[in-house]
């Protein structure tokens, strides 16, 4: 555990034999005063539903350089996304805000990597917790069997999302080696001094052993919560089986990618417009998202439309869209998420997903059925089924180009290879700006398919439109071959330093 898990469990539980969770702010930063024994903190289902919902809130607004209060957007709100986008080439960084992120000039010390830690692993210390007081709230009476299952799976879901965005950003791929180090993987709560202990003990293990124990929770998550697509706002077993999908394909397992589309198929649906998603937060595409309100987002200084947003209209205008991908011979000219999922000024080209650039509402969708169907497409690719690959792309692709323009075949693609190619661009286009670039740089520069980080339109240098419409030479820059030990984030420095009981390594290279 970190300093801010362990060090400050140390200095307030001294003062309390039992923690509870009742309140939104995080554990290790309850005072005395909110301190209470774990029976009367889950005596009341008022109480417990009040501690679930405080595991939203983690993943909204979590821990970031030091503050809970300020939080950013760690690790759920905003940040995933935003971090996720920096790490690769089609979102462009115009300020110094996220020069350390867009130039690879992370170390143990920086802010970002390590808040992103920091605040995963008090996510999944705050859902354990919960995990580990449901049965008996159950077998006392507290909670139906039926509420203790919702939120055991939420719960589940929760602890196996934040894993899995810790292995994406500090650990190598497992399409490489699954022998390589993993993340400690964390399914215990520590809510005790005698715990620490145990809690600093949890080895990195594996990239397999995780991804092993990520399956067994997303397995239990789904038996937990029964069937059906819920709300996006709370985890529901639509959610599970997506999230599965994604896990999935980063293991390269391509039958039991099409093995879980196949349960939810039926359940979503991609909407025509590929605005839809982001507007009013509810959508046949809309799996799961991360909620942001008027009194609880990323704030001016991490919320996804402040950021994001075209200057000339309210936003920060921090991220833009990258001129690289916009002048990509494989995006339409007529596609319809060009004029309507973008904005422009004197300046650049904006992405246009997030425009509540007042009161910073809008939700950070973290699962779209698109998703779940360009994997389906890629896992049909793979394993030779190139008609069906096809016919899933162009569910994404058509309904966002007129019809003059022809479905794609696989044949007209050349092939697997092409077939493939084109769903990976797919994605480049369908979820820009929406933080998925870099995990799809991870899994393939694992598997070979791609050499690492590519060549990014150099940070600060693209300062007029006319980049993106002429051909005026991009400066490029701030590749990173998948060889370096940069390309996956360091621990950070002071999980290395305060754990006492049994040290994790570091990441070569730190």
């Amino acid at each position: 555990m970190t300093k801010f898990s362990i060090k400050n469990f140390k200095l307030v539980l001294a003062s309390a034999a039992m923690m509870g969770v009742i309140s939104s702010c995080d554990v290790t930063d309850l005072t005395p005063a909110n301190l209470i024994p774990d029976q009367e903190a889950f005596g009341t289902a008022a109480r417990i539903e009040s501690a679930v919902l405080g595991v939203y809130e983690s993943a909204q607004r979590g821990y970031y350089n030091g503050s809970v209060v300020n939080g950013r957007g760690y690790p759920f709100g905003a940040a995933n996304v935003e971090q996720g986008d920096m790490r690769g080439e089609d979102m462009y960084n115009d300020q110094a805000f996220y020069e350390i992120t867009y130039a690879n000039g992370y170390n143990p010390q920086t802010a970002n990597n390590n808040g992103m830690w920091i605040s995963l692993y008090r996510m999944i210390n705050r859902a354990n917790i919960i995990l580990e007081n449901l049965d008996p709230a159950v077998a006392s009476g507290v909670l139906t069997a039926e509420k203790g299952n919702a939120y055991k799976g939420e719960m589940l879901f929760m602890r196996a999302l934040a894993h899995h965005e810790l292995l994406v950003h500090f650990a190598r791929p497992i399409s490489d080696d699954p022998n390589d180090p993993g993340v400690p993987y964390r399914t215990f709560a520590i809510n005790d001094v005698p715990k620490v202990p145990e809690g600093e003990a949890v080895p990195r293990g594996t990239v397999g052993e995780d991804y092993t124990q990520l399956l067994a929770d997303l397995d239990a998550a789904a038996t937990a919560l029964g069937s059906g697509k819920g709300t996006v706002s709370r985890v529901s077993y639509g959610a599970v089986i997506a999230l599965k999908t994604r896990v999935l394909l980063h293991k390269e397992d391509w039958a039991g990618v099409l093995a879980e589309y196949e349960k939810i198929k039926a359940l979503y649906a991609v909407t025509p417009n590929p605005a839809t998603p982001f507007r009013g937060g509810t959508s046949s595409d809309n799996i799961f998202s991360f909620l942001n309100s008027e009194a609880s987002n990323g704030t001016v200084n991490g919320a996804l439309p402040a950021m994001y947003g075209n200057p000339a209209n309210g936003g920060r205008g921090l991220v833009k869209i990258s001129p690289l991908i916009w002048r990509s011979d494989f995006w339409h000219a007529e596609d319809t998420r060009r004029s309507g999922l973008t904005e422009r000024n004197a300046a650049g080209i904006y992405s246009a997903k997030y425009i509540d650039y007042v009161t910073r509402t809008d939700p950070n969708v973290i699962l779209r059925f698109s998703e779940v169907v360009l994997n389906a497409a890629e896992a049909n690719a793979q394993l030779g089924n190139l008609d069906a690959a096809v016919a899933l792309l162009n569910t994404v692709r058509d309904r966002a180009l007129p019809d003059t323009v022809p479905s794609f075949t696989a044949a007209g693609l050349g092939g697997q290879a092409g077939v493939l190619t084109a769903i990976y661009q797919e994605r480049r286009i369908e979820f820009l700006a929406e933080g998925r670039r870099w995990a799809d740089i991870h899994r393939l520069s694992g598997a070979g398919l791609m050499a690492g980080i590519p060549l990014k339109a150099q940070s600060r240098s693209v300062n007029n439109v006319d980049f993106y419409t002429t051909n005026r030479t991009i400066l490029t820059s701030h590749d990173l071959p998948y060889s370096s030990d940069l390309f996956i984030w360091p621990i950070p420095l002071e999980e290395i330093q305060s754990n006492t009981t049994a040290p994790i390594a570091q990441n070569p290279g730190y």
